[in-house]
């Protein structure tokens, strides 16, 4: 519990009468980049959306920085990025991102800060409604690092960009949390960016096939790479399952 950012315990939610997470118990590590991978559809979006406190479960416990999920005290502690970009078209990057750092409380020096953080100091008198799709979501971006959080919860951050952009984003993740400090989720279901994380939750149909970094993960299923480990691991699942 001490080294640990987040902790579920028998978290069962339930959206549109399907039960999307049955009974789903894990640790998130502190001061690691985490991994969610799993196909779309697996639970990935539901389970992030508890971890930050605006989702309603059925039962079970979810403590993060040893605080009840969506407790007021997280509210600066936690950095919430979604999946489609959550800023202001009609204002300017600066604008969005100082607005973001007034609701924290952080002084509007960390708005450029973070704006340099991301890459966007060019681009920081630029209305948000002219920029691409990458670039809106590095805004996001900004706007969650701005009031210095200790826990980033990203969801699906990286999801229709380029290589290079997808590369540099996953080096920054791993600055923040191996210079400074901070505890990283991040969900994918591209399963080739498990390499860039320091440990992997595979979800698959509201369940944790798997919890661990991607060399014992390898080297418990024999697999080349994630994906293969995935697979194995569904088809471990299916033959345990007709026994």
């Amino acid at each position: 519990m001490m080294n640990a950012a987040v902790v579920i315990d028998h978290l069962r939610v339930v959206r549109g009468g399907r039960t999307v997470l049955p009974d789903l118990s894990v640790t998130v590590p502190a001061g690691q980049v985490v991994g969610l991978l799993g196909p779309s559809g697996s639970g990935k979006s539901t389970l992030i959306r508890a971890v930050v406190g605006v989702q309603l479960v059925e039962s079970g416990t979810v403590t993060v920085l040893g605080e009840p999920a969506g407790s007021v005290s997280l509210r600066r502690r936690v950095g919430y990025v979604t999946q489609s970009p959550s800023v202001y078209d009609d204002l300017t990057v600066r604008a969005n991102v100082r607005y973001f750092a007034a609701i924290v409380g952080a002084p509007m020096a960390s708005a450029d800060d973070a704006i340099e953080a991301v890459d966007l100091g060019s681009h920081s008198e630029s209305m948000v409604g002219s920029l691409s799709g990458g670039e809106r979501s590095r805004v996001s971006l900004a706007s969650a690092l701005v009031g210095d959080p200790d826990l980033l919860v990203l969801d699906e951050p990286t999801v229709g960009l380029d290589p290079v952009l997808r590369r540099d984003l996953w080096a920054l993740f791993n600055r923040l949390a191996h210079e400074g400090g901070r505890s990283l989720l991040v969900s994918s279901h591209v399963m080739d960016e498990a390499s860039r994380c320091d440990r992997l939750l595979l979800l698959r149909e509201g369940e944790v096939l798997a919890d661990e970094t991607l060399p014992d993960l390898l080297a418990q299923t024999g697999a080349q790479d994630a994906e293969g480990a995935f697979l194995a691991l569904i088809d471990r699942a299916a033959e345990e399952a007709h026994r």
